[in-house]
Formats: structure tokens, C-alpha cells, sequence
């Protein structure tokens, strides 16, 4: 019978790779004590050391969001202003 693979909560993942971060206990003994293997360990701290710095820089987050509401806005605008030129040009008589 073929083992069923298993889905790790975010939040225990963090614990784990936290713990291997850490280097409290070698990845063997983390391995031992939460039932998963050393290689995924292995890939969870990787990954939590490479994300990390991105925690740091939330001001490039808020700079791309505050530029995408920008470009929301004036696309709106944009629209706007092509419906009621359309709507002039129709009562103009100037859409022929």
C-alpha cells in the first residue's frame, strides 16, 4: 500500500524551518522529532532564508500598490471620457 502524501500547514512549516534557521538542533533531529524528512527541512529553511529580506521591504509593496491605483484611476478616466465623446460625437452628428 502506497503511503499517502502528506500536506504541511503553513504555519508548521515556519515553525520547522525557523528551528533548522536556528540551528539549535541539526536537521537530522528536527527530522526525528516532527516526522519529516531531513530534505524537506532542508528546502523549507532555504526557502525561509531567501524570503526573508522581502519582510523588510514592504515600502516597494506600497509604492507598487499605490502605482496600480494609480493606473486603475486614469484607465477609469480614460473610459470616461471615450464614453461621453462618443455620446458628444453621436449628438453632434459627427459619427457619420
Amino acid at each position: 500500500m502506497k503511503n499517502k502524501r502528506r500536506n504541511h500547514a503553513a504555519q508548521f512549516k515556519a515553525k520547522v524551518a525557523f528551528e533548522a534557521a536556528k540551528g539549535d538542533k541539526t536537521i537530522a533531529q528536527l527530522a526525528s522529532e516532527y516526522e519529516v524528512h531531513p530534505t524537506q527541512i532542508a528546502k523549507w529553511r532555504k526557502q525561509l532564508l531567501e524570503l526573508l529580506p522581502e519582510i523588510f521591504s514592504r515600502r516597494k509593496d506600497d509604492e507598487k500598490q499605490e502605482q496600480e491605483k494609480l493606473t486603475s484611476e486614469l484607465y477609469q478616466q480614460i473610459g470616461q471620457l471615450k464614453v461621453e465623446l462618443d455620446w458628444l460625437k453621436k449628438k453632434s452628428g459627427l459619427d457619420a
